[in-house]
């Protein structure tokens, strides 16, 4: 991400020893580190806290993007806990760069309650995160 052109546009970053978090105007891009074990006890709970407080909301107004530029594992039941702890989302974007991580991303989607959409490139996934965040205009008769 750092080295994206994107990088320049993000309001805040934040820096974790399991990964590193790029916030941005309704959505944030994560990058978890090289052989983490993600899990809700262990890293989740404390970034969605810090997250919450930080936008001030329960995150329905907030796109998450996973940048899997790293090999390391997700434990798919944990979006369970995260439901039950009256968090949302929006949206949740997986950039995969291998076969393996689409795969993942299929049992992902098991466990996902939102918009859950996959990417090759980081590109794509801010565009379509961007395109999340517009207000829904309804017509009047």
């Amino acid at each position: 991400m750092r080295k994206s052109s994107f990088y320049k546009e993000a309001i805040q970053e934040i820096n974790y020893f399991f990964g590193d978090f790029y916030l941005f105007d309704g959505f944030v891009v994560g990058e978890i580190k090289e052989g983490i074990v993600f899990t809700w006890d262990d890293h989740a709970k404390k970034l969605v806290e810090d997250l919450t407080n930080l936008y001030d909301h329960d995150g329905s107004n907030i796109v998450y993007i996973t940048n899997r530029v790293h090999s390391y594992a997700v434990k798919p039941s944990d979006w369970i806990k995260f439901y039950k702890s009256d968090y949302k989302l929006r949206g949740y974007g997986i950039i995969s760069y291998t076969s393996k991580g689409l795969l993942n991303v299929l049992i992902e989607k098991l466990f996902m309650k939102n918009k859950i959409k996959s990417f090759e490139n980081l590109s794509d996934a801010i565009y379509w995160a961007r395109d999340m965040g517009k207000p829904i205009i309804s017509e009047t008769a």
